[in-house]
């Protein structure tokens, strides 16, 4: 999920995530073994990724949607920029990324249900 604003205070946050289901509620997210962000402050970068996690969190157990999430997330790739990238930005990466998967789980339930 690409978020990227353009005004005078740029936002940019770039993450791959794979939504998966999980045995137990709750949102489990980890970051793949061995992923590497060219990003100076290096250790920034884990904010960040702590950002994304509970961006999607927050969309996930909003109530209008009438789900309990029980999924593991894991991130797969995330890109940052030095002059735009922050932890609202990885929060509203999350938080779309989150929208657009329940998005096409709801659309595949719908599909299953009109066969």
């Amino acid at each position: 999920m690409l978020h990227q604003k353009q005004n005078c205070a740029p936002q940019f946050a770039l993450i791959v995530v794979d939504f998966e289901p999980a045995e137990t509620e709750g949102v489990a997210f980890e970051v793949a073994e061995g992923l590497t962000v060219e990003y100076e402050p290096a250790d920034e970068l884990p904010h960040f990724f702590a950002a994304a996690a509970a961006g999607i969190e927050e969309h996930l157990s909003l109530p209008e949607h009438g789900v309990v999430a029980a999924a593991r997330v894991v991130l797969r790739q995330a890109r940052a920029d030095t002059f735009g990238s922050s932890r609202p930005a990885f929060r509203i990466a999350g938080y779309l990324a989150a929208r657009a998967a329940l998005a096409r789980t709801v659309r595949a339930e719908s599909c299953e249900t009109q066969l």
